[in-house]
C-alpha cells in the first residue's frame, strides 16, 4: 500500500503563493500594486498581503488569488527598546474575509509570558482564520517558549528577509521537529515576509489546491503543500516499510523521523540525486524529508504514521 503526503496526491499543477508580505501599508518599500505585479512576474498564483495589524481582503486590480490576512506582534513587558523579544503570528482568512473590515487595525501590546498571546489566537480562530508562528530566530524566542501556544498550523522554516538581512531563520527544522516531537502536529512554510523589491520570490510554498481561496486556505489547514526556496518536489510517499521522496535534480536528500536524523543521500559525481529511498524504522512517529539543490532547500511536510 501507498501513502502519498498530502501536497502529491492529484494531477494538477501546485499552485505557488506568498504567505508573508509586506506593503506601504505598513512598513513596505512597494506598494500592493507594485508587490503583486512583481509576484505576478514570477508566476505566482497567490499572495496574502499580511501587514503588520492591517488587515487586508482587497486585491489591488491584481489578476493573482489575494488570500486575506495580516501580521499580528506582540512584545515581552520591558523589552521596548531594550533589544528584541517579540511573538509575531501570520493570520490568514477566512476567504471572503468574514467579520473583519478592509484595514481593520489591530494593537500590539505587551504579554508577560508566551501564554498571555493565546487568547489572541483562541479570537484568531474563532473568527476564521489560520494563524502561523513567524521567524523565531529574529523574534528571538526560543522554541520552549512558542510550542505551547495552541492553533498554530505552521511555522516559519525560512524567511527571506531575516535570511538576507541577518543570515537567521534560514532552516528552522530543529525547532519545527521539538514541536511536533511534543505531539503538536505543526506544518513547514518558507516565505519572503518581504520588505524591499530584493527579498521577493525567494522562498514559497506549493500547495494541492484549486485556484480559490477557500481552497487554497483547507490545502494549508490539511498540510497539503510543501515549503521550497528553489528544489523541485515531485512526490513525497511510503510503500512498505519505505519512505520515497522524488525530486528535481539534488546535492542531497535527508529523512528524518520523530526528531532525529535517519537518512542522507547524496549525490555523486556522475549524476545528482532524483530519487531516495529510506526505510522507516519501527518506533517513527512521523517521516519528513528534505532537497538540497545549490545550498537552497526544499522541505516536504510530514507523514504521520
Amino acid at each position: 500500500m501507498e501513502i502519498h503526503q498530502g501536497a502529491f496526491t492529484g494531477t494538477a499543477p501546485l499552485l505557488k503563493g506568498a504567505l508573508h508580505t509586506h506593503t506601504t501599508r505598513s512598513d513596505g518599500e512597494m506598494t500592493p500594486e507594485q508587490l503583486l505585479a512583481e509576484f505576478k512576474k514570477l508566476q505566482y498564483d497567490f499572495v496574502a498581503l499580511t501587514d503588520h495589524r492591517k488587515y487586508n481582503k482587497e486585491n489591488f486590480g491584481s489578476s493573482l488569488i489575494i488570500v486575506p490576512g495580516m501580521e499580528l506582534d506582540v512584545v515581552f513587558a520591558g523589552t521596548r527598546g531594550n533589544g528584541r523579544h517579540v511573538i509575531h503570528s501570520v493570520c490568514l482568512g477566512p476567504a471572503d474575509g468574514g467579520d473583519f473590515a478592509q484595514d481593520e487595525h489591530f494593537p500590539s501590546f505587551d504579554i508577560e509570558r508566551p501564554e498571555d498571546f493565546q487568547p489572541t489566537l483562541d479570537e484568531m480562530h474563532r473568527r476564521g482564520c489560520l494563524t502561523m508562528y513567524c521567524h523565531p530566530r529574529w523574534s528571538h524566542t526560543p522554541v520552549h517558549e512558542y510550542m505551547g501556544l495552541r492553533g498554530n498550523f505552521a511555522m516559519e522554516l525560512f524567511n527571506t528577509g531575516t535570511a538576507l538581512e541577518n543570515d537567521i531563520d534560514t532552516d528552522n527544522s530543529l525547532d519545527w521537529e521539538t514541536v511536533m516531537d511534543s505531539g503538536n502536529r505543526l506544518f513547514g512554510t518558507a516565505v519572503d515576509d518581504c520588505h524591499s523589491p530584493d527579498q521577493v520570490g525567494c522562498g514559497y510554498v506549493l500547495v494541492n489546491a484549486e485556484k480559490n481561496v477557500q481552497s487554497i486556505l483547507d490545502a494549508l489547514a490539511s498540510g497539503n503543500f510543501y515549503a521550497s526556496c528553489g528544489p523541485e518536489i515531485f512526490d513525497f510517499r511510503i510503500e512498505g516499510d519505505q519512505a520515497v521522496l522524488c525530486c528535481g535534480p539534488a546535492d542531497r536528500v535527508s529523512f528524518s523521523c520523530n526528531l532525529m536524523p535517519q537518512a542522507l543521500v547524496p549525490a555523486d559525481s556522475a549524476k545528482p540525486v532524483n530519487e531516495a529511498r529510506m526505510t522507516i524504522p519501527h518506533y517513527a512517529k512521523y517521516v519528513r524529508a528534505a532537497v538540497l539543490r545549490d545550498g537552497k532547500r526544499a522541505w516536504t511536510n510530514p507523514i504521520w504514521l
